[in-house]
């Protein structure tokens, strides 16, 4: 594998946010069917098992999906960037995929210091990254 271009952190935030934003717009008309209109606008965290499942179930599951299948999210896909294993540049296996999917947790538990990490980081890899042994590279540049 060529050496990559590694995705900064400003880029990578742009496409979490394109994804943040799709998500809504697959979650809200399932929850609102489910739950109604006034459950949306509550407070409470969990509204049953169902929107724990669209929630924060679907979301994990399809963005797992995404990075083995694709490579990427559609955020990311979107700004010409792959979700890779840093060793040999191929999509992420299952367990990388998990493992960076946990890293998330452990990256925002101190202040988000994981993901501005990548602003920092030589090889642009934030803690999740590290854990996973995956990287966010341009696609021309492998």
């Amino acid at each position: 594998m060529k050496t990559p271009h590694y995705a900064g952190f400003w880029i990578r935030f742009v496409a979490t946010m394109i994804d943040c934003v799709l998500i809504l717009f697959v979650t809200y008309p399932i929850l609102y069917f489910v739950y109604g209109k006034e459950s949306l606008l509550s407070q409470q965290l969990f509204k049953g098992p169902i929107d724990i499942l669209v929630s924060y179930v679907l979301p994990l599951v399809i963005t797992i999906y995404l990075w083995i299948k694709f490579k990427g999210t559609p955020g990311k896909t979107m700004l010409g960037l792959n979700v890779v294993d840093i060793k040999t540049g191929e999509a992420l296996t299952l367990k990388q995929s998990i493992i960076r999917q946990l890293g998330y947790a452990v990256m925002m538990i101190p202040l988000c210091l994981g993901f501005v990490f990548i602003a920092f980081d030589k090889r642009k890899q934030g803690w999740h990254d590290k854990m996973a042994g995956s990287a966010v590279v341009y696609k021309n540049s492998l």
